[in-house]
């Protein structure tokens, strides 16, 4: 979503409590967030329930009149999307798991072989991901797999963007080195 679009969609969403301009902003971001939280919870239901209670926090939020001029919408949700995941791991302090086969789907028309070998390799990558310190994971997904800009991450992790590029940096370099080492483990 634009900038400028995101800005009047926010804008009808805050004055007239517009049911039809959060349906859009929903639209636009669903299968974003449900991504992003499902990739950090690894289970399909909790991920839903987060998913839901996101979008309930986000109407209640723009629908209050508290909030203060938001800068940008994706760092906005992202950030309340990942307090979520948060508040979600203190509560429960279970470990994680991602289910690949809700990451992974087989294309009816690729060659099988192929995508088997594909997934593999996800597979690995996201395996050693995982193996990495939790800032690093963090801004791997919101920059490779979210696509979202430096200024946008470091609006969700509420850093700078100087420190989210040496992070984005060291994490991308160490993910080479563990690849390197295990190339197909």
């Amino acid at each position: 979503m634009k900038r400028v679009q995101s800005r009047i969609i926010v804008q009808r969403i805050q004055k007239g409590k517009d049911p039809d301009a959060f349906a859009t902003l929903y639209d636009a971001y669903i299968s974003k967030m449900y991504r992003f939280i499902s990739f950090k919870v690894g289970n399909r239901h909790i991920a839903e329930d987060l998913t839901s209670d996101l979008f309930l926090k986000l109407w209640e939020y723009l629908t209050t009149g508290k909030q203060s001029d938001i800068q940008s919408l994706n760092g906005l949700i992202y950030r309340m999307a990942r307090n979520l995941v948060v508040d979600h791991y203190r509560k429960s302090a279970t470990t994680k798991e991602c289910p690949l086969d809700d990451l992974l789907h087989l294309s009816d028309t690729a060659n099988i072989t192929e995508q088997v070998h594909m997934d593999i390799e996800v597979a690995n990558i996201l395996t050693h991901i995982r193996s990495l310190k939790q800032e690093y994971q963090e801004v791997l997904l919101l920059r490779y797999i979210e696509e979202l800009s430096i200024k946008e991450i470091a609006d969700v992790m509420e850093k700078k963007r100087g420190t989210v590029r040496v992070t984005l940096h060291r994490a991308t370099k160490t993910l080479q080195e563990i690849l390197s080492k295990h190339p197909s483990s």
